[in-house]
């Protein structure tokens, strides 16, 4: 076996046995190399994964990696496991989703001044699909919670970190608006 096999069964070993991401610091260390070697045999693994079209692949969330199945095999998994994980995010938990991902940290109240409207049904529903978490509080009268996203959330919508959000240009806002403004009036005259 060549150093850059070991390295890279090494690296199948720790991920699989951690069953969740690993720190790129963590990892290099472990393994007793650079961040920038790690980096390398991380990438070339992560091709091999792909090209030989296996059911798991290396995925890279923030600074971390993991091992994990990929989403073409769920339903070849659903038949042993019995336990579905589809979850249904309506437009609301994708509106409230998104909010908290943009503004983050961000309390309930701030949420439901954005929207508008009460928002615990869609923050709970958020927290128990395990796309975002309390991530403090904030230093304000009644101290409300600060909510934020998960490592969950990269994973589900296949983005290594936040700064991988799509940006909203200016023009887009105003479309927004515009939308928003009709949806009203349409609601008005009802």
């Amino acid at each position: 076996m060549n150093k850059q096999s070991e390295l890279e069964a090494k690296i199948e070993a720790i991920l699989f046995t951690m069953g969740e991401a690993v720190e790129k610091k963590r990892l290099a260390a472990a393994l007793e190399i650079s961040e920038e070697v790690l980096q390398k045999v991380i990438l070339d693994l992560s091709k091999k994964y792909t090209l030989e079209d296996r059911g798991i692949w290396l995925i890279e969330l923030d600074g971390s990696f993991q091992l994990c199945t990929k989403p073409s095999m769920y339903e070849t998994i659903l038949k042993i496991t019995n336990i579905p994980k589809k979850y249904i995010l309506t437009d609301i938990l994708l509106e409230t989703l998104s909010i908290i991902a943009y503004k983050q940290p961000i309390t309930k109240q701030e949420i439901e001044a954005i929207r508008g409207v009460k928002t615990d049904h869609a923050v709970n529903r958020l927290i128990e699909y395990n796309l975002i978490c309390e991530v403090g509080r904030l230093d304000a009268p009644g101290r409300p919670i600060l909510f934020g996203t998960t490592e969950e959330f990269l994973r589900c919508f296949g983005i290594v970190s936040l700064k991988d959000l799509p940006i909203v240009s200016m023009e887009r806002i105003e479309d927004f608006k515009q939308e928003a403004q009709k949806e009203i009036s349409l609601k008005l005259e009802i």
